[in-house]
C-alpha cells in the first residue's frame, strides 16, 4: 500500500503544469503509477490526487452506500465523479493541472504537496501559511478523541 508522507512546496507555471516532489514521484514510480486521478477535495480547498487503486477502492466505497436506483443518490454520485480529472506524470515529472481546478482552488503558482496517507493534496502555498486548526483545539480535540 502506498503511503506519502511530507509536506514540499513546488510552482506551477503559466500552463498550469506541477512538477510532482521527488520524494513523492520516486514512490509512484516504484509503484508503477504514471497516471493519476485529480479531484477537488469536498471540504478543503485543495486538490487531491489519487492513484488508480485508491481511486477505485473510494468509488467502490462510496457506490457502496448508495442505491443506483435513488435519484438523490444518483445525483450525488454524478456530483461526486463530475469534477475529476485523469493526469499523466510526463517524462519531467510533471503534471498538467486544467485551469479550472487551479480557480477552484485559488492556486496562481505556490503550491504545497502534501502527504496524506494514501492521497497527495496540492494547497495553494498561502492557503498553508496558518494551522487549519487552532493549536489548543487541535490538542483539545486529539486528546478526546484519543481518550475515548
Amino acid at each position: 500500500m502506498i503511503s506519502f508522507l511530507g509536506n514540499i512546496d513546488a510552482k506551477v507555471d503559466h500552463k498550469g503544469r506541477v512538477a510532482i516532489p521527488a520524494q513523492f514521484r520516486k514512490i509512484l514510480q516504484t509503484a508503477g503509477h504514471t497516471a493519476l486521478v485529480l479531484r477537488k477535495d469536498i471540504f478543503q480547498p485543495c486538490l487531491s490526487l489519487y492513484t488508480q487503486e485508491v481511486w477505485e477502492e473510494n468509488i467502490a466505497q462510496l457506490r457502496s452506500r448508495l442505491n443506483k436506483w435513488n435519484e438523490r443518490h444518483q445525483l450525488l454520485f454524478r456530483q461526486f465523479v463530475m469534477d475529476v480529472d485523469r493526469v499523466e506524470i510526463d517524462n519531467s515529472g510533471r503534471i498538467l493541472i486544467p485551469k479550472r481546478y487551479l480557480q477552484m482552488v485559488d492556486i496562481v503558482s505556490e503550491v504545497r504537496f502534501l502527504g496524506v496517507e494514501n492521497i497527495l493534496e496540492i494547497w495553494s502555498k498561502s492557503a498553508l501559511e496558518q494551522p487549519l486548526v487552532s493549536v489548543t483545539d487541535f490538542s483539545n480535540e486529539i486528546q478526546e478523541l484519543m481518550n475515548e
